[in-house]
């Protein structure tokens, strides 16, 4: 029985890599020069360290650009509220990775009322879709492309 998974997962290497070429951006900017301004990686987030909320915001473009060109979609960081002091600002971005139990409820929903002849299971951080039928499955396919999810989504382990 033909069958594939939803899953939501970004190049930890990539997003590293990203992060470098950002805080290296940071160093050779003129705007920055003088300022204690820098880029943390951490397991799942990045921590934005800089003196105003004005330079986190600088930050944060050079951030989104660094990570389009190599490729990750944007719709996995989750930006918190900066947080102010006298001296520093910090903001933290989360990195969302993995199917969240409510978005994956309301993808089966969405699967369900399409009439589709296929059957969705929720397993941890994924979806696995089964039907009969590939074109019903390239019809789930396009019908989670179709919406906004809030994270980017990957169709892997498609079996015939």
């Amino acid at each position: 029985m033909p069958s594939f998974d939803v899953v939501s997962e970004i190049d930890l290497q990539e997003v590293r890599n990203a992060v470098d070429q950002s805080s290296r951006e940071i160093g050779t900017r003129f705007d920055f020069k003088g300022i204690d301004a820098s880029f943390e990686l951490t397991e799942c987030q990045i921590q934005l360290v800089g003196e105003q909320e004005f330079h986190l915001q600088q930050m944060m473009d050079i951030l989104r650009q660094k990570l389009v060109k190599r490729k990750i979609d944007l719709d996995c960081l989750d930006p918190q509220e900066p947080v102010s002091t006298l001296n520093a600002a910090r903001q933290v971005v989360n990195l969302k990775q993995g199917v969240d139990s409510d978005t994956a409820k309301r993808m089966v929903k969405a699967i369900k009322s399409s009439k589709l002849k296929v059957q969705a299971q929720i397993q941890g951080e994924q979806l696995r879709v089964t039907g009969k039928k590939r074109d019903d499955l390239q019809a789930v396919i396009s019908l989670l492309r179709d919406e906004d999810w809030g994270l980017p989504l990957q169709f892997t382990n498609f079996r015939d």
